[in-house]
């Protein structure tokens, strides 16, 4: 209804001004309306007057035609008055009477619109709501009819109450309004009730409704402003809204009856104003039903008016000092003997130290440096007594206004956190009140964004926000901290004043609460490692440490941990990498070797240790630990105390090392064994591709045919051997359930002299190389016959004992020879006339057997258990997964008959 009602205005102030959809108050015929303008943002109340309110309010006199025009003429009337009454406003400008922000426009419908300072409501409305909630059961028994819309669209109820102080502070603004009005502009209000006084924002009361006013008689004042008609103004026209009449209730009998205007009989209204104030339910004492009659008939008799032996006709008692000095002199008939609106201010009833304390908040801006300074610093003292109202809507936005001042700035902002630690509403009065201020304060805009104006005149008032940090942001969302109170803080980082300096570095802990990762990393960070690098000071140094600590998730020594709670995350503390790469640089390159810094650093290294890796442990900080542990300026504990983390750390990156090693060989325990050196045993690359990882033989015999033969395969894949025989493809074994080692091609070897007796003393053989000497038949291989040893207690060869073999005599393969034999005990001719020097390897006894490769089986490791209780094997271990070496029992066989081909050439070797 009211939406669509303000879309068929076309005024100014709805093209200007953003107005809510609904209204907050109603005030007689005013629908008052939030308001926003588009250009600045300004907050304020829209007054809207439908002309259809107008219409007859019944049809007493609907019958009669000819009182058409007379009725257009009293519509026309009550327009002109509700124009003049914002002329008025336009005029008058008072602290005192309600501020106008645009003047009034008439809209295309016939209704009227101004705009004003933000209000909450009338007074009378005010009145209103507050008897629905006595009857309802209590104050908290039925909710407010006022309610504001906040920018994200929710309502709230506001927060009105009327409690002692406040009527006491209302009163005393009502009265110095009505001094400005009588003394100089020379006006009479002429209808003062509670619905021409309207309470702002700021719970300050403002007089308007102003329809009525008019010199006195007898003025001789300057203004154009016709005298009031009594005689049109007294009489009530039922057609007329009563809202848009004169108020007999509240009306002096001056008018009423003495037809006499003079300033005194709005002092009496103020009186019958004042009693409303403490009545139940709140209206005033004298009940006339907006009719003249009724009026003089109650003052016809004594006890129907309000007078001091009817306690003035209130249903509540009544405050001492009222009842004895102020009422009696405002509510009595003579006008002479009532008191004027200076008297009325400097009454008993205002005589105390809160109401005091108003009026001097009031006239700050006209009081002297000095007096500034003394009240300021006895304003704690008090601020508990005032009501949370008052702190909240009068005392905290005064103080505020007053930060402009920089040398009252530390004492102003004092009061201001106090203040915001008593409010129960702090959480909005913060953000809404005190943060944009402080953001206008120590951020003045320079015309690029995040730049502002250094003044060290501020810089004590800069101590107190950061000493109210936790305060700050308790109170405020994360959005609104690192968008207002971050920037304030950095200037606090960078200050030259080494004590704001300080106080800056010893919020860490309260900010890493409400900031993110991000805003720690990118934009906090830095600035602490720059004020770490370039500051002079052992203090700031050691601060920095501190702040180090707390960022690498610790807290600094003497304090309390960060309880679990307080750590949001591990988004509140720096990554591994920025510990890593940034923290551990800075403490590097630190030349100061003072014990308190030293200490200092340790405390931040045993911070890194539980962060960092046990590579950077080893490599980047334990040097560093060393080198801080050798200062000369530290004293035995604290060399004890670098030694004892040096210890720690060394013995972690001692566990992790092993864990990895144990990990790595379990992952490995399938692939190319090791001996206890960690060296290969085979560290030939024929042994590699040999054997796979269980041992056996992975490479085919056709591949090993080519390999010795040197040539390619036979006619559908059969090879010949050494004899001429026609070996056909064996079927491929089946894969091993375990897991195989990859097979490597056989490279081709190197052809190197046959070798002698000679040149094996002298050292000829290399240990990598093979000879090969493809031409050579059967008959120049020799006889082998078996070395005889003992069998008690098998000796090993040494590298000199090579010497032994004589070339008459067949040499045995070297051991990096044996891992390209087949499994049927085959091996490449030009091996077998090799004999290599090698290392870290042991030779058991040859079988006494004809076929000197026949004893060699290919057999898996032993148990833990075999290996400690078995008789001792002697031979080559394959790592985990296989073995090579002798057979430990001697075996007896028969002398092989001659046989052809292959197993001729077998019997043979």
């Amino acid at each position: 209804m009211f939406s669509s009602a303000l879309k068929s205005f076309q005024s100014n102030i709805s093209a200007n001004y953003s107005i809510a959809s609904q209204p907050t108050s109603i005030s007689g015929a005013w629908k008052v309306f939030d308001g926003k303008k588009k250009s600045s943002g300004k907050a304020v109340s829209i007054f809207v007057f439908e002309r259809k309110s107008l219409d007859p309010n019944s049809g007493s006199l609907g019958g009669v035609r000819s009182g058409g025009s007379q009725l257009r003429k009293l519509h026309d009337e009550v327009i002109a008055r509700i124009k003049k009454e914002c002329s008025l406003l336009a005029r008058l400008r008072h602290p005192c009477i309600l501020e106008l922000a645009e003047p009034i426009e008439d809209t295309r419908s016939g209704g009227l619109m101004f705009a004003t300072e933000p209000v909450t409501a009338s007074l009378a409305g005010l009145l209103q709501d507050k008897d629905e909630q006595e009857r309802a059961g209590g104050v908290a028994g039925r909710p407010s009819r006022y309610v504001v819309e906040e920018a994200d669209g929710q309502r709230r109820r506001r927060e009105l109450e009327i409690d002692e102080l406040e009527i006491q502070k209302g009163l005393l603004q009502i009265a110095q309004g009505l001094e400005f009005l009588h003394e100089s502009a020379g006006l009479v209000h002429g209808n003062l009730t509670p619905e021409a006084i309207y309470v702002n924002v700021k719970s300050d009361w403002k007089i308007a409704g102003l329809a009525f006013a008019g010199p006195p008689d007898n003025s001789n004042s300057q203004n154009n402003l016709s005298p009031i008609s009594l005689s049109e103004v007294l009489y009530h026209e039922p057609r007329l809204p009563r809202s848009l009449q004169l108020n007999l209730d509240y009306t002096s009998p001056d008018f009423a009856m003495d037809s006499n205007i003079s300033p005194s009989a709005d002092m009496f209204s103020l009186g019958l104003l004042l009693l409303s104030l403490y009545n139940s339910p709140h209206t005033s004492p004298l009940t006339t039903n907006s009719n003249l009659s009724s009026y003089k008939k109650i003052f016809s008799s004594s006890s129907s008016v309000p007078s001091p032996s009817n306690n003035f006709l209130s249903s509540r008692p009544l405050p001492k000092d009222l009842l004895s000095s102020v009422l009696p002199r405002l509510i009595t008939r003579r006008p002479a003997q009532r008191m004027n609106a200076r008297e009325f201010q400097q009454s008993q009833f205002f005589d105390n130290i809160l109401v005091s304390s108003i009026r001097f908040l009031d006239t700050l801006p006209a009081k002297t440096p000095n007096e500034k300074s003394q009240f300021m610093r006895g304003l704690p003292r008090i601020l508990n007594d005032f009501p949370k109202s008052v702190l909240d809507k009068k005392v905290l936005p005064a103080l505020l206004e007053e930060t402009k001042d920089r040398e009252l700035l530390f004492l102003i902002l004092q009061n201001v956190f106090k203040i915001i630690k008593i409010l129960p509403s702090a959480k909005r009065a913060l953000p809404d009140k005190v943060i944009p201020r402080l953001r206008d304060v120590f951020l003045t805009s320079n015309g690029k964004a995040g730049q502002s104006e250094r003044d060290t005149a501020k810089e004590p008032g800069l101590v107190v926000v950061l000493e109210n940090i936790e305060v700050i942001a308790e109170n405020c969302s994360g959005k609104e901290f690192k968008e207002d109170i971050l920037p304030i803080l950095q200037i606090g980082l960078e200050s030259p004043t080494h004590s704001v300096v300080d106080k800056s570095l010893g919020c860490l802990p309260t900010i890493l609460k409400v900031l993110d990762f991000s805003t720690i990393k990118n934009e906090l960070f830095p600035v602490i490692a720059a004020v770490f690098s370039k500051t002079s000071s052992l203090g700031i140094k050691i601060r920095g440490l501190e702040a180090f600590v707390i960022l690498c998730g610790g807290s600094p020594e003497g304090k309390s941990e960060l309880s679990d709670s307080s750590k949001t995350s591990n988004s509140t503390i720096l990554d591994k990498y920025t510990v890593q790469e940034k923290i551990v640089p800075l403490l590097k390159v630190m030349k100061t070797k003072e014990p308190a810094v030293m200490m200092a650093a340790l405390a931040v290294f045993k911070e890194i240790g539980k962060i960092a890796d046990a590579d950077f442990l080893a490599i980047d900080v334990l040097p560093i630990l060393w080198s801080f542990s050798l200062g000369p300026l530290l004293n035995l504990q604290q060399f004890q105390e670098f030694i004892a983390l040096i210890n720690s750390l060394s013995s972690k990156i001692e566990q992790e090392q092993t864990r990895k090693l144990r990990d790595l060989s379990s992952s490995n325990a399938r692939g190319p064994s090791t001996n206890s050196n960690g060296n290969d045993l085979m560290n030939m690359d024929s042994t590699s591709a040999a054997f796979g990882a269980n041992g056996t033989d992975d490479v085919g015999e056709s591949d090993f045919e080519r390999l010795v033969l040197g040539r390619g395969g036979g006619p559908d894949g059969a090879s010949t051997d050494m004899l001429g025989q026609t070996l056909r493809p064996q079927p491929q074994r089946a894969q091993s359930t375990q897991a195989q080692a990859p097979v490597f091609s056989w490279s081709t070897p190197t052809i190197s002299p046959v070798p002698t007796s000679s040149n094996v003393s002298s050292g000829f053989l290399n240990p990598g190389s093979r000879a090969i000497t493809p031409d050579q038949t059967l008959s120049s291989f020799a006889t082998l016959n078996p070395v005889p040893v003992a069998a008690a207690k098998p000796s090993l060869p040494t590298m000199n004992g090579l010497n032994a073999f004589t070339p008459a005599q067949p040499t045995f393969p070297s051991m990096s020879n044996w891992g390209s034999m087949g499994t049927a005990g085959q091996m490449n001719s030009a091996q077998s006339t090799t004999l290599q020097p090698q290392s870290n390897f042991s030779i058991g006894p040859p079988p006494q057997a004809t076929n000197p490769f026949s004893a060699f089986t290919i057999a898996p490791p032993p148990t833990q258990n075999q290996r400690t209780n078995s008789q001792p094997q002697y031979g080559v271990g394959l790592g985990s997964n296989s073995s090579l070496g002798h057979a430990s029992t001697r075996q007896t066989q028969p002398q092989p008959q001659p046989k052809k081909g292959l197993e001729a050439y077998e019997s043979l070797i």
